[in-house]
């Protein structure tokens, strides 16, 4: 997915795709790149179109949200799930089997350091359900990872909307 076809769709459908698409990018959807969807909400906001603060929210609530979902996921599917989820995808088993490790000796921390690395951050939500990390502590962990990715790419785009509004228009 581009940078103008995503520009289209924000502009075409408004704040709510913004919270839809990051949904699906945190819920580990392939074809929803965080370092395309973030910049260009970014640029949305720097160019009036919506506020940062509302971008943020957004952002932030859908990956939340996704995050939970692959929480329960792994909560309540646990081993089944993750038998099914290698075999459909068997290049992330050896990193699914390292979160496994990860979040059983680190718990929250390591979820919230997962929440920081491209990959891990979405793959970390089935381990920390299948080992059945406290949902409180994974939401504030996750909640706080979440918020500091998101404002970092948001904030990204927001303070080089110019620069890159030129060159797109100029290409």
């Amino acid at each position: 997915m581009g940078v103008q076809q995503l520009t289209h769709y924000f502009t075409q459908y408004g704040p709510a795709i913004i919270f839809l698409i990051v949904l699906l990018e945190y819920m580990n959807l392939p074809g929803f790149p965080a370092g395309v969807i973030m910049p260009v909400a970014g640029i949305w906001a720097a160019r009036g179109n919506i506020s940062f603060l509302t971008v943020m929210v957004l952002s932030v609530a859908a990956g939340v949200l996704g995050s939970w979902i692959l929480y329960f996921i792994g909560r309540f599917g646990g081993e089944r799930f993750f038998r099914f989820y290698t075999r459909k995808f068997p290049k992330q088993k050896e990193a699914l089997e390292k979160n496994l490790e990860m979040i059983r000796k680190k718990g929250a921390y390591g979820v919230f350091f997962s929440k920081l690395v491209p990959m891990l951050r979405t793959l970390i939500s089935i381990p920390a359900g299948i080992v059945g990390l406290d949902f409180a502590r994974y939401t504030v962990s996750s909640l706080l990872g979440v918020c500091l990715w998101n404002l970092v790419f948001v904030g990204a785009g927001y303070f080089s909307a110019d620069t890159v509004w030129n060159m797109l228009t100029a290409a």
